[in-house]
């Protein structure tokens, strides 16, 4: 557990940043009139980031390009608090604020390059420029096909792996964005994520379940929540020590994984259909998390030379 003064520390740099990320967003609309597009916003908010050396926002690959789950939870954010108003099609500041002229130096010109080149373009023309620059967010585009030639669409294709061997992965999101999270399934081509808390709740944006679950479907991956192969919440207090986590998931493995065979084989039948499986919990080590263990147990229940990714 972190000391206090590390704990306090910590969540002040986050409501920081998360301030600051605001700023972007009040400036970028601030820049470009007082008004923008919804689509013509998250690609110029891509293009900025793209600049940053740490992003304001992270993007997932989406319908119509890039899309940031973030940035449009911070628009709704301010749009509740009265900053800014939302038609169907656009983001409207209501008042300029000092925050929208708050941003570092470098940021600052930055934006203004970035909206001086772009802000101009018709909306297909500026998402035809991100496909060039960025191809990446491009893969899961309904226009891309429309909008770029044979040559432009190769390069697309080559941003994501192509493999379709069957393999079983685990992930945490400890320390991930909602959107770093859901790329790093995408590049592995994982089409299936198997949520294997107890609770699938999170006072982190983006991971409890509705969203998660939402986000999920909206770049192309299937969302099952099992319950049954989390362990309590109650059990996970106090674990101080080595000791404690190897009694928890001896534990772990007596109880849980002894009685949640059929649990372990639905999973396996995923596995044959969609190929590619990834489990999921909260802890970044997965030495310090039961998916791991989850995981050892699936790989010697189904009798094959079946690869074990920890990601």
């Amino acid at each position: 557990m972190l000391p206090q003064f590390v704990f306090c520390t910590t969540r002040f740099k986050e409501r920081t940043s998360m301030y600051y990320r605001r700023k972007v967003l009040l400036a970028l609309l601030s820049q470009c009139g007082g008004k923008i597009e919804k689509l013509k916003l998250q690609k110029l908010l891509l293009l900025f980031c793209s600049k940053q050396q740490n992003p304001a926002y992270d993007f997932v690959p989406y319908k119509f390009g890039c899309f940031s789950f973030g940035a449009n939870a911070d628009l709704v954010a301010m749009k509740r608090k009265g900053l800014i108003e939302e038609t169907e099609t656009s983001w409207i500041i209501l008042k300029e604020t000092p925050e929208s002229k708050q941003l570092d130096s470098t940021d600052l010109v930055n934006l203004e390059l970035i909206c001086d080149k772009y802000a101009k373009l018709s909306t297909e023309e500026l998402i035809f420029q991100t496909y060039l620059l960025l191809p990446y967010y491009a893969i899961n585009s309904s226009i891309a096909i429309k909008l770029l030639n044979d040559e432009q669409m190769q390069k697309v294709k080559k941003t994501i792996i192509d493999d379709n061997s069957t393999t079983l992965f685990t992930i945490g999101y400890e320390g991930k964005s909602l959107e770093q999270f859901l790329n790093t399934l995408i590049r592995n081509n994982i089409r299936f994520l198997c949520d294997v808390r107890k609770n699938a709740m999170s006072m982190k944006y983006g991971f409890a379940k509705g969203t998660l679950s939402n986000a999920c479907h909206n770049v192309g991956i299937r969302y099952f929540h099992i319950p049954s192969l989390g362990i309590e919440s109650a059990e996970r207090k106090d674990l101080a020590t080595k000791e404690d986590y190897r009694k928890l998931f001896e534990e772990y493995r007596a109880g849980v994984l002894l009685n949640t065979t059929a649990e372990q084989n639905q999973i396996l039948q995923y596995l044959s259909i969609e190929k590619r499986v990834a489990l999921m919990c909260f802890e970044k080590d997965p030495q310090m998390c039961h998916r791991s263990h989850l995981a050892a147990t699936l790989v010697a229940l189904s009798k094959l030379n079946l690869p074990l990714i920890h990601l």
